[in-house]
């Protein structure tokens, strides 16, 4: 009786793997089917739209000096540019920020250093504070450690403007540390992936996609028809998102222009990172899964947004599959051949998505050789593993609710 209960729980790992794979399969298909995107608008109207410009910045004292000076660069009229300086900090962050501020506003850049008296709601309370305090119709949002080009607003705008039902425009991060180390060299490749496929797929498929927090446009009509900014999961940004496509809004994903971050350096910021995210999508599937499934949304967004969704599954998963396949192994006297079969088949099925994903966005945007390529890639397997032993605890306590606190990742500046 033990032993095949232990045999359903393995096969039932398989079976969410492999729908997870499904997704992936999903999106390398479309990855060949699609024709090659277009250029990207370029008309401006003469009479170009206000925009406010929100850094929400919490204890960085490395990087706020930067992000104001970045944004004070911005390619816009001065008299339809708002900057915003969110800050919650409690450390000399504020001080550093006082000085700069000071020197933008001697420059004729009109920037609000708004200070809250508590951080309530985190980067959302933040975000939904200083939405409070201007009415601009189009809200940019950047976080402490990404630096846009100057012409970024000029070059992101037009698809705006051009896509009337258009909730957000999401343009792609490089990473200035992306060579500084092997973790920040397997990061990159993973996020290439994640951008020059995930995103770009979903977003010109029509599906839900993903607003990454930073490097964005929102329109202040749809954020507030969905209900505004909300502080009661991790991943504000993908709540807000699912909540936009729920009211009948879209989204635009643009390969260029780009914003510049910052990767983590060291093992234990990648962690944390990464404990932070998987919860908040658990967070968000508890909220706003069955509210997706029961919409008018596609067949096909259902699928990607639910697979999206539950993808973070995959951690706990492969925990629970590997000591069900040895206490299998074990109570048989022998890896069963049913099993033996899946795990071929899921072998070759991940092999196909690590090279299938990961090759195509490292040849899309020019990284180097193939050797070098695949040196990196192979990294990858590593990582995952370290993050499904790390964070599995984690992302099942969030999927049965557990609240934690928004944990901010260092930042050098780098």
């Amino acid at each position: 009786m033990l032993l095949s209960l232990i045999d359903l729980v393995v096969l039932l790992c398989f079976v969410l793997q492999f729908a997870i794979a499904g997704y992936y399969f999903y999106l390398l298909y479309w990855l060949s089917e699609l024709p090659a995107a277009a250029a990207e608008p370029d008309a401006l109207p003469d009479d170009l739209p206000r925009v406010l410009v929100q850094l929400p910045v919490y204890n960085e004292p490395t990087v706020v000096e930067r992000a104001l000076a970045s944004a004070g660069l911005l390619d816009w009229p001065r008299d339809r540019l708002k900057i915003q300086l969110l800050d919650d900090s409690t450390d000399l962050t504020s001080d550093i920020a006082v000085h700069a501020v000071a020197r933008l506003r001697k420059d004729g850049i009109q920037v609000d250093h708004v200070r809250r008296s508590d951080r309530t709601g985190f980067k959302a309370g933040a975000l939904a504070a200083g939405m409070a305090l201007d009415d601009a119709p189009y809200v940019a949002v950047f976080d402490a450690d990404f630096v846009p080009p100057p012409d970024w607003l000029r070059r992101a705008m037009p698809a705006m403007l051009a896509n009337p039902k258009a909730a957000f425009v999401q343009t792609r991060i490089e990473w200035g540390n992306g060579e500084y180390n092997a973790l920040t060299r397997t990061q990159r490749l993973m996020q290439d992936a994640h951008f020059a496929v995930e995103q770009d797929v979903r977003a010109r498929r029509g599906v839900p996609f993903q607003f990454n927090g930073t490097g964005g446009i929102w329109r202040r009509a749809a954020v507030e028809e969905a209900g505004g900014w909300s502080h009661d999961t991790l991943s504000e940004d993908l709540d807000l998102v699912l909540r936009t496509y729920l009211k009948g809004w879209g989204g635009v994903f643009l390969m260029e222009p780009h914003v510049v971050g910052e990767l983590p350096q060291n093992l234990d910021d990648f962690r944390v990172q990464q404990s932070r995210w998987s919860k908040g999508f658990m967070q968000v599937s508890r909220k706003l899964l069955l509210p997706v499934l029961k919409s008018d949304l596609s067949g096909e967004a259902k699928f990607t947004t639910t697979v999206a969704l539950g993808q973070q599954l995959i951690f706990p998963v492969l925990v629970l599959g590997v000591v069900g396949l040895v206490a299998s192994a074990i109570g048989h006297g022998g890896l069963p051949t049913f099993f033996g079969f899946l795990l071929w088949v899921w072998f070759v099925s991940a092999l196909v998505i690590l090279f299938g994903t990961t090759w195509g966005a490292y040849r899309r945007l020019k990284r180097g050789g193939f050797g070098r390529y695949l040196a990196t890639a192979l990294s990858v397997p590593g990582v995952i593993a370290y993050l499904a032993a790390a964070n599995a605890g984690a992302i099942v306590s969030a999927g049965f609710g557990k609240k934690t606190e928004f944990t901010r990742t260092p930042k050098t500046g780098g």
